[in-house]
């Protein structure tokens, strides 16, 4: 059920929520001060990018971090593809990593290094869907943008006291939230809501009674319970096998996984198939799919890792082993232990590894 307060109009919500905003900004290291016209589009676009699914807090060193060493979009969009993926472990979804490195490269390519200012444009770029391209246009260039993040949609749900559940409920809330909208200061706007939501609106305990726009809130009785979700599908369980190889130097095999799919483009410990409904291979008869001929007597089992994805839980075996001599195939490499910190591996094989050196 959707009951939209409908006395709420941009003035009613935007003026005492941009006078809150002037006076309470979050200090953010990709944020120009309230008020500001514009901001460096690359800026913007680089945070959103890192933002999405993850944490303010683990976003700011990253963010810090890509500007030392590309601080323009031509820097990034000239960088090795290997070294944007070995900075950006850790932050997860490497998707992310791999279309912000396309769309470095399609905005010197096709722009002459300059992002395009509006959504429709935006929204042509690689990596760049509904609400970045939104949040760029309105952040960045001043543009009136309806933007829309988790912060904002649990904000609106309550305003207007929303109780279809997400994600059923999301058209409606878009459309509450350009009601409220206003023409000046979108950037600003979208920057107050999110703010809203993560330090006053948040998720549990909501400090109503801190909102500038309380006086205007249809929910703020039932806030907790707001917005409501559908019940989350059970994630299932993968299993399967992961083999540490040295070679006679101490080098450790590394396999580059293939460019699309999950983790595409980043280095791997070799592994078995990820299996559901299989358990884990107990023997070095189990350690199949490897690229290599293991040394004989040099398997042993190391004990076992869990990780979790979007979409499923994952429990992988560990063994470690050795190779006397290998022709490798193309996709693998022979990394001394020394260099193992400047390979792009993700969170699940950096646990691999910690298991395998124990």
């Amino acid at each position: 059920m959707t009951n939209p307060n409908n006395s709420l109009t941009s003035e009613a919500v935007a003026v005492p929520l941009l006078d809150w905003y002037d006076r309470h900004a979050r200090r953010l290291p990709w944020r120009a001060p309230p008020g500001a016209s514009r901001m460096d589009p690359y800026h913007v676009w680089l945070s959103e990018i890192m933002l999405q699914q993850t944490t303010v807090a683990t976003v700011k060193d990253y963010f810090e971090r890509f500007l030392t060493l590309w601080p323009t979009v031509e820097g990034l969009a000239s960088a090795d593809l290997d070294r944007v993926l070995t900075e950006w472990a850790g932050l997860g979804y490497y998707a992310r990593a791999r279309n912000l490195h396309k769309c470095a490269q399609r905005v010197v390519e096709d722009h002459g290094g300059a992002f395009p200012d509006t959504e429709e444009a935006l929204l042509n770029l690689p990596g760049i869907g509904r609400y970045t391209a939104a949040a760029i246009a309105a952040i960045a260039f001043g543009q009136r943008a309806v933007v829309m993040d988790g912060n904002i949609e649990r904000v609106i749900a309550r305003l207007n006291t929303v109780e279809t559940p997400l994600p059923a409920a999301k058209p409606a809330l878009y459309a509450l939230t350009d009601a409220v909208t206003p023409d000046a200061r979108a950037g600003d706007f979208a920057q107050a809501m999110m703010d809203l939501g993560a330090t006053i609106c948040t998720p549990r305990k909501p400090r109503c009674m801190l909102c500038p726009i309380t006086a205007v809130c249809a929910g703020k009785d039932m806030a907790e319970t707001l917005p409501r979700r559908a019940p989350k599908k059970v994630k299932p369980t993968r299993t399967g096998m992961a083999v540490w190889i040295e070679n006679t130097n101490g080098a450790v095999l590394l396999r580059r996984r293939p460019e699309s799919g999950l983790l595409g483009g980043m280095m791997e410990v070799p592994s078995s198939p990820w299996t559901e409904g299989v358990e884990p291979p107990e023997t070095e008869e189990g350690a199949y799919g490897m690229p290599v001929s293991l040394a004989p007597g040099s398997f042993r089992m190391m004990g076992e890792i869990k990780h979790t994805f979007t979409h499923f839980h994952l429990r992988l075996t560990v063994a470690r082993a050795q190779v006397v001599d290998a022709d490798l195939p193309k996709d693998c490499i022979w990394c001394p232990l020394d260099n193992l910190g400047d390979v792009a591996l993700p969170t699940v094989m950096r646990k691999v590894a910690k298991a395998a050196l124990l």
